[in-house]
C-alpha cells in the first residue's frame, strides 16, 4: 500500500519545539521532491517547506524561516520537520506530501501551540 505516515505532533507551549517525521511505505522517496503542508483551524491548506530529492534544495515559507528545518533520510525513507520557537500561529494539522496539491499526502499530525 502506497502511503505516507506522519508522526510527532502534540501539545507544546509557545517557544517550544517538536520534530515531525514522515515515513513512506509502498514506494521509495529517494527520487521524490517532498513537501510539508499545514492547515490551521478554519483556514486553507498552506505550503510550509519543501526539499529536493538529494536534500540540497530547500525552501521555507517566510513565517517559519529560521525556526523550522526540513531534512530527509532516504535510507530510512523518511522526511523530517524540526520546529523550534513554536508560535500560536503554528497550530495546525501538518501533512507531508509528494506535491503542493494532489499527489500522495499523509493523514496528518496535529500540532497545538498553547499556553
Amino acid at each position: 500500500q502506497v502511503q505516507l505516515v506522519e508522526s510527532g505532533g502534540g501539545l507544546v507551549q509557545p517557544g517550544g519545539s517538536l520534530r515531525l517525521s514522515c515515513t513512506a511505505s509502498g514506494f521509495s522517496l529517494e527520487n521524490v521532491w517532498m513537501y510539508w503542508l499545514r492547515q490551521a483551524p478554519g483556514r486553507g491548506l498552506e505550503w510550509v517547506s519543501d526539499i529536493g530529492n538529494l536534500g540540497l534544495t530547500i525552501s521555507y515559507r517566510d513565517s517559519v524561516k529560521g525556526r523550522f528545518t526540513i531534512s530527509r533520510d532516504n535510507a530510512k525513507n523518511t522526511v523530517y520537520l524540526e520546529m523550534s520557537n513554536l508560535q500560536l500561529d503554528d497550530t495546525a494539522v501538518y501533512y507531508c506530501a509528494t506535491s503542493r496539491s494532489g499527489g500522495i499526502r499523509g493523514q496528518g499530525t496535529k500540532v497545538t501551540v498553547s499556553s
